[in-house]
Formats: C-alpha cells, structure tokens, sequence
C-alpha cells in the first residue's frame, strides 16, 4: 500500500493530507519507500514487527530514533534473542531466527501439541523470522525461516535483493525466491511489478546490474519474470511459497 501511494506521488505530487505518525508492520518495510514516503510527506513510517502469538508489536522503530532499511531495537517490556540452529545466541553481524520474550506471549496453539512444543520454548517464542543483528543493536530483517536459502553456500535475504529491485525507478514490488540452476543449484529468482510499460530484454538486464551495483554481484537474481500483481495474504504479506510452486 505505502509503494502504491509512493509511485502514485511520484507521478502526481504529495497529497495535501494532514498526518501525525504512519506504521508499517506485516511485511518489512523497503528503505526506498520509507525515505520516498518521507520525502513527500514529511511523516516518517515507523516499521515494526509483531505476532499474533505475541499480540502485540515487539519491535520497532520510532519516531526519535528512525533508521529506513531496519526493524528498530525491542520495544520496552519485551526481550530479544537470534539463535542458530543448534540455538545458540548469534554475535553481532550474524544470521538467526529471532526469539522474543513478554508477558503478552500466547500459552500454546489450539488443539496443535506439537506445535506449540516447537514455538513456545520456556519463556522465549520462536518467531520463525531470520535476522541480522547490528552493532549498534539494530535488527535487520533477512526473511522468513523457510523463505532465505544459500547461493555459494552463504545465506541470502531474500529481503534485501527485492529492497534493491524496489530503489529501482520501474520497480514497484518484488519478491524473490530460491530457484535452481542447469546443475541443480540454487540461485535467485527475482517476481516484479512495474509501475508502468512493459519489459524488455534491455529492463532485465539493466535491473540485474542494478541489484550487482547495490548489494554485491553474487546476490543479483538470475532470473526476472515480470507479473501483474503478487501473490498476498489478506495483511498483505506475501506468498513467496505460492511463487516457489510456479517453479
């Protein structure tokens, strides 16, 4: 939604609407949106995370300490971990499943043992999203659990190479997931929207190089098929697993 209105700006000009303080949360929130968003309306976005397991947001930006491209730091009352697979605690730099703990945390699933067994652990729930933590106690968002995947055997956020193709001037939405190669490997594969026009051979490669010149060569997605629309839940989330299926 905030993208739609984005590119609806872009082309007509800021909307002359009174606003206090705009929130993001169900799917991260691009950094090119947030500071496009910014700059037509003079509001910041305030992007954070919650769950219905937890009921409530966890973390999150706010308004005097805002960084674009980041989830925030822990909302007060709630704590946060990143564990790897083994659930060891990651260093500052590293990759892992983000774990919260407050006293709004459900007791367990309905009628779904197991899965409670795996989600609620002790006092820590599993949120089933990877991040990355920064130095300065930042949370960087990589994508869900089943969502990121290696290419070279290192880990890719899915997240930050559809970040990429949406600083792209054409681009109004993107979602990439794991494909695989002619030897079986398994590479990006990169679903956009555009704002307008159709592609070519020239976009293609042209948005290609633009991922290589943002985030790094190895990251850019060897595939791009352009769609009308994105497979969404009815919060606006997207189904990447819907588009990992058309593979």
């Amino acid at each position: 939604l905030y993208a739609a209105m984005v590119a609806f700006m872009d082309k007509n000009g800021a909307l002359e609407v009174p606003l206090r303080t705009c929130i993001s949360a169900g799917e991260a929130l691009p950094e090119e949106v947030g500071l496009r968003w910014e700059t037509h309306t003079g509001t910041c976005i305030l992007d954070g995370v919650g769950s219905t397991e937890m009921l409530h947001i966890f973390l999150s930006n706010r308004k005097d300490d805002l960084v674009y491209g980041t989830s925030g730091v822990a909302v007060p009352g709630y704590a946060l971990r990143l564990v790897d697979e083994e659930g060891v605690d990651v260093p500052s730099g590293g990759v892992g499943e983000l774990l919260v703990n407050g006293a709004s945390a459900a007791n367990c699933y309905w009628n779904q043992r197991e899965k409670s067994r795996i989600t609620f652990e002790g006092v820590w729930t599993r949120t089933g999203d990877k991040y990355e933590m920064r130095d300065d106690g930042r949370l960087v968002y990589c994508g869900r659990t089943d969502d990121m995947f290696k290419v070279s055997g290192i880990w890719l956020s899915p997240f930050e190479v559809e970040g990429a193709l949406v600083s792209h001037p054409r681009i109004l939405e993107a979602a990439v997931v794991a494909a695989e190669d002619a030897d079986g490997l398994e590479k990006p594969k990169a679903f956009v929207v555009l704002k307008d026009g159709v592609a070519d051979d020239a976009l293609l490669a042209e948005l290609k190089d633009h991922v290589k010149d943002k985030i790094g060569k190895w990251k850019y997605p060897r595939w791009i098929e352009v769609v009308s629309d994105l497979p969404k839940t009815a919060t606006g989330k997207i189904q990447r697993f819907k588009l990992r299926e058309e593979n």
